[in-house]
């Protein structure tokens, strides 16, 4: 056993899905062993650290002049290099053991439409961090090793992932990406959209953390035959004071759908873009679908009806990307394997 092959056996390798929303962590042989919102407060001016993750959301819109509470990453990218590689750090130290004598192995899921700027930046907070190696794959592989598809076979395979900031439709095959669509739209988007609608059509000026939940409690994609209603508070965008209002399912879709019609939309121009034969194995197969926006109520349903072909929900569409990244490794057994992918990504 060479000295490399004896350093990567005792090395901690840690799989990241560093999202707009959330960040999770996968160890090997651990599972999932963090899950947090991508969200740091730092001291104004000085730049000192005083959250990050569940702590720091909950300042969110509610600190003091002296704190700084935002989300580092914007559309699945860095926006803020700094706050990304204090947050990486943190995040990092908390999972692995301070007496680990090797530094980790760490495998990062990114939108295959970040530049090779935004790529180097996401590379070089993870170094920064306490890295050992970095390697970054498309979200979307990462996606299909979590969600348990057999991507090495000599067949058809569609993932669509859609989270925070992106929405990445891959069709896979012998470990290499066939067809790449992304665009910048995901969750994020649903939340700016319900929260514009609102602003429009009732003077009602709510949170991002609103929408989220209103998105989450009564958001969906198609018609139900029960309409739900939840009240939320605001600000009343004409005399500035805070006032209560009701909101049904109705009209929370109506809001969603440009942004769901988009994902819709680049669904089918991958479908078209495939190649006969592999098209035939995922209308067999189905697509499958992951990340926090595919857990909308009646996306995969109409997704389904509007391309004709079954739509499957990850077992566990939050945990896909992280998961995926964390067995890139096992998956991609063999050197030559692992970087036809990288030459097959640009990455």
């Amino acid at each position: 056993m060479g000295l490399k092959n004896l350093f990567d056996s005792f090395s901690q390798d840690l799989g990241i899905d560093l999202g707009t929303c959330n960040s999770l962590i996968y160890v090997r042989g651990k599972g999932i062993v963090l899950n947090e919102p991508s969200v740091v407060a730092v001291e104004r001016g000085t730049n000192r650290l005083v959250a990050v993750g569940t702590e720091a959301k909950g300042m969110l819109s509610r600190t003091p002049r002296d704190i700084i509470a935002k989300r580092p990453l914007r559309d699945g990218v860095i926006a803020d290099p700094d706050l990304t590689e204090k947050m990486i750090k943190y995040f990092i130290q908390k999972v692995v053991p301070k007496n680990w004598f090797l530094k980790p192995r760490i495998v990062i899921g990114v939108p295959s439409c970040i530049t090779k700027v935004e790529e180097n930046a996401v590379i070089d907070s993870a170094y920064k961090a306490g890295a050992r190696s970095v390697k970054v794959i498309a979200e979307s592989l990462a996606a299909a090793i979590g969600a348990g598809i057999p991507i090495v076979e000599p067949a058809g395979h569609m993932i669509c992932d859609i989270g925070g900031g992106t929405t990445e439709i891959s069709v896979i095959s012998l470990k290499g990406m066939v067809v790449t669509r992304a665009i910048r739209v995901g969750g994020d988007e649903f939340d700016e959209a319900i929260m514009r609608h609102i602003k429009n059509v009732h003077n009602l000026i709510i949170g991002d953390q609103t929408a989220e939940r209103l998105k989450i409690e009564i958001g969906n994609a198609s018609p139900e035959r029960t309409i739900e209603k939840v009240e939320i508070k605001g600000n009343d965008a004409i005399t500035g004071l805070p006032r209560r209002f009701e909101v049904d399912s109705v009209e929370i879709r109506e809001a969603l759908m440009p942004s769901i019609n988009l994902i819709v939309e680049e669904v089918k121009k991958t479908l078209s873009e495939t190649p006969p034969e592999l098209a035939a194995d995922i209308v067999e197969r189905g697509i499958v679908m992951s990340g926090g926006g595919a857990l909308l109520k009646g996306l995969p349903k109409l997704i389904a009806k509007e391309t004709g072909v079954p739509v499957i929900l990850a077992e566990k569409p939050l945990e896909c990307v992280a998961i995926g990244a964390g067995k890139y490794f096992e998956t991609m057994k063999s050197r030559e394997g692992a970087d036809s992918v990288y030459e097959s990504l640009n990455l």
